[in-house]
């Protein structure tokens, strides 16, 4: 135990110092939006070949919306990020999985590869485990064989220092945009993950569109290529060729024997882009005119009749109501209608509230202006 402890000292202190990514690439990364990452939620498939063209394995992708958790009371939206392969070299199966969860700003919370080499008689695994915790990227490696972990590394990383950071995870969704814009940022210097899980830089660069044989068809790919700049390293580089929506045809390694490909065609992505809003000049109407208006004036005008005859037979004490009012209209003969008929309604209505029978006479009435 003390070993392995000294151990991770030791390559505490021995990490390299945190390279700064670009400018350039720090603005691309912010202006990726949801609606951008929305159509590269997908699976997909690949197949493994090897360099006589025999099938070897396998290679997945998949990308779903999912949720991780802030703290017990809180959650928030992610991309939930998955990829597997499987293939078996000179007769060796090589396996290696990965799970991460990518936040809407492409920033990992968190990301779980394991990748595993089963010799005959000595199995050997790396584990590597990556969470984000407050302010903090930790990293834990290990390495395992016969279920035994022989050589533990952990360390972290702050948070601050790693602007345009992109893990394997948020790099496949990275990589889906770039191929559905068909734009790479040229020049831009991103930070990731070396093979040993220290910081340094990245880059994309465009190769241009291809031909290339899909089944029985031949379609045009946007070819990508990857390159990892570890400090004292040899570069690592990838190619990868995609569809016009943003799926993969082909992924090569540069040294790796297998390629991956796609064996037929799958179903492309489209967008559907919503139709303009329909824009109606204002046409004017002459209603005594239209024969149609006509007949529906005077439908609504029925209509209304037989609602009032219905509402004047229901209370008869509007007849009564009328004759009280025409007949003091008559015997006062106002100068002002209108406000004589307020007043004299004023007191039916139920929006007042109720006062005494008796009231003085000289009170102000509310519907005369005051001098």
């Amino acid at each position: 135990m003390q070993k392995q402890k000294s151990e991770e000292v030791t390559e505490e202190a021995a990490m390299p110092k945190i390279p700064i990514a670009s400018k350039d690439a720090v603005e691309f990364l912010s202006l990726i939006e949801e609606k951008d990452v929305k159509p590269c939620l997908f699976e997909e498939s690949l197949v493994a070949i090897s360099e006589s063209g025999q099938t070897i394995g396998t290679f997945s992708i998949s990308v779903e919306m999912a949720y991780y958790s802030i703290n017990e009371w809180q959650d928030e939206d992610c991309y939930l990020v998955r990829a597997t392969s499987k293939v078996t070299i000179d007769g060796i199966p090589c396996t290696t999985t990965m799970t991460g969860r990518v936040t809407k700003k492409l920033e990992t919370v968190e990301q779980h590869t394991k990748e595993s080499v089963r010799f005959r008689e000595h199995p050997v695994e790396t584990r590597i485990h990556v969470t984000k915790r407050q302010d903090q990227l930790f990293v834990r490696k290990a390495i395992v064989e016969r279920d035994e972990e022989i050589h533990v590394s952990t360390f972290s990383y702050k948070c601050s220092q790693l602007q345009g950071f992109i893990s394997e995870s948020a790099n496949l969704l990275v990589l889906r945009v770039m191929a559905r814009r068909q734009v790479v940022p040229q020049d831009a210097v991103f930070l990731t993950f070396d093979t040993e899980q220290h910081i340094c830089t990245s880059t994309y660069d465009t190769l241009g569109f291809q031909k290339q044989q899909v089944g029985k068809e031949e379609v045009e790919v946007f070819v990508i290529e990857r390159a990892v700049h570890p400090v004292d390293e040899i570069p690592l580089n990838w190619q990868f060729y995609f569809l016009s929506d943003g799926h993969l045809s082909r992924r090569v390694q540069v040294g790796s024997p297998a390629i991956m490909v796609i064996l037929q065609m799958p179903v492309l992505i489209e967008i559907d882009e919503p139709d303009p809003r329909p824009v109606f000049g204002k046409i004017l109407l002459d209603w005594e005119e239209d024969p149609q208006l006509y007949s529906m004036f005077l439908d609504r005008k029925e209509e209304l009749q037989a609602s009032h005859a219905t509402y004047v037979r229901r209370h008869p004490e509007l007849n009564a109501l009328l004759a009280d009012f025409l007949q003091l209209l008559l015997l006062r003969k106002p100068d002002d209608v209108v406000t004589f008929a307020a007043e004299f309604f004023g007191p039916f209505s139920a929006q007042n509230p109720p006062c005494r029978s008796f009231q003085s006479s000289d009170k102000p009435s509310p519907f005369r202006s005051r001098v």
